[in-house]
């Protein structure tokens, strides 16, 4: 009987671990039909990642592209405008030169020199005048004034002639210009010390 029951026995152990077998390889078909299903889903969201990465990327490029160009365009303006100005500028001052020349053809035949000094006088006015239109100041430097630096340039030093003129402007060499309150030539100076 001991034989019977340990028949019995394996007969139920090999019956159990052929039912666990059988549920382990279900649950391994259905694990493997989930996981297939869940890289199929992923590999079907994945070419839309990678349309919406082409987009983007095109987008990018775009943006860039179009960057690149606004900037190569602004440069070329900005380029182009300094241009214009200068030729403004420039060509406001072609009569004064062709009153210098016609002032050198008629100094050459007069002996009069009252009228060769006003021609002069006349012709650097209107250089003068013509400066000014273009926003063109002279600053206003004189003797006795005090030494700024933000204006003046200091040549040289020479011993104040009084006390009054230490560390003062004595003498103004070269005048100085700003345009719109920008020093464009610092008036050259003597001080006293």
């Amino acid at each position: 009987m001991a034989r019977r029951s340990r028949k019995k026995k394996e007969t139920e152990n090999k019956t159990e671990e052929h039912v666990d077998v059988k549920e382990m390889e279900a649950q391994d078909e259905s694990e493997n039909k989930a996981s297939h299903e869940e890289s199929a889903e992923q590999a079907s969201d994945q070419p839309d990642f990678q349309s919406k990465y082409l987009e983007m990327n095109d987008k990018f490029v775009r943006l860039y592209s179009e960057f690149e160009n606004f900037r190569k365009r602004t440069a070329k303006e900005r380029l182009d405008l300094m241009a214009s100005a200068r030729g403004e500028s420039l060509s406001s001052l072609l009569p004064i030169v062709d009153d210098f020349d016609r002032a050198i053809v008629n100094n050459e035949n007069t002996e009069d020199i009252a009228a060769l000094k006003d021609g002069f006088k006349l012709i650097h006015n209107k250089l003068l005048n013509t400066l000014t239109q273009t926003g063109l100041k002279e600053m206003d430097t004189k003797a006795g004034d005090d030494f700024d630096t933000d204006k003046h340039e200091a040549v040289t030093q020479i011993p104040a002639p009084s006390d009054e003129l230490k560390g003062k402007v004595v003498d103004v060499i070269e005048k100085g210009y700003v345009i719109n309150d920008k020093v464009i030539r610092y008036a050259k100076v003597v001080i006293g010390s």
